[in-house]
């Protein structure tokens, strides 16, 4: 979803300025790579249209920056299609066959429902807060909501918000993260897998 604001200020010498939202709250920053027209400097209070995102640093930016009248840059690049969504809901519909074959405990579909759905309120309050500069839910947090079973909730949330979509380094641990769960998930339906868990419920309990 865009967001609206207005060029507040542009420092033209070293290319970047700050957008004022719409909606209030902090100005965020942007760089004229960000534009679809990179040759025509951005005037003050120019309305525009923008994607949220963040830099290296963890600092939210303006991306797909786009002036008000202004058509959109046709590219060569066809859109990536939601494949991040397909990949979520694919693995829902293998849980739920496995789940009819008795493969898996019937447990197993609905944690991972509930872990998805809590994790990607969490990164729509994340994102939300980028938007307003307010308070940012730690990476660390939205790492450990994926590693325990809410890795699908946080797939779709970065397709439909556009939210920690483009950071390489938040990614690279996410895809980490991802592995470690479905490996972990594959090991616990084995026999030795099935005999630590069995007796470690029983150890709790």
């Amino acid at each position: 979803m865009k967001a609206k604001g207005k060029i507040a200020s542009w420092n033209q010498g070293k290319r970047f300025g700050f957008i004022t939202p719409d909606d209030g709250g902090k100005r965020i920053f942007t760089h004229i790579t960000a534009f679809s027209h990179r040759q025509k400097k951005p005037q003050i209070n120019q309305p525009v249209t923008y994607s949220i995102s963040t830099d290296k640093q963890g600092r939210p930016c303006a991306i797909k920056v786009s002036r008000a009248g202004e058509k959109p840059v046709q590219s060569n690049v066809i859109e990536k299609r939601p494949k991040l969504i397909i990949a979520a809901t694919l693995f829902f519909i293998i849980l739920g066959i496995l789940t009819l074959m008795a493969k898996i405990t019937f447990l197993v579909l609905p944690l991972y429902l509930l872990a998805s759905m809590l994790t990607f309120v969490v990164y729509a309050k994340d994102k939300s807060a980028a938007k307003k500069g307010t308070w940012r839910t730690p990476e660390s947090t939205l790492h450990f909501l994926a590693l325990t079973c809410g890795w699908p909730g946080a797939l779709i949330a970065q397709e439909k918000l556009r939210h920690k979509s483009q950071k390489q380094a938040f990614r690279l641990v996410f895809w980490l993260t991802v592995i470690t769960n479905i490996t972990t998930l594959i090991w616990l339906n084995t026999p030795a897998g099935t005999s630590v868990l069995t007796t470690g419920l029983s150890n709790m309990l």
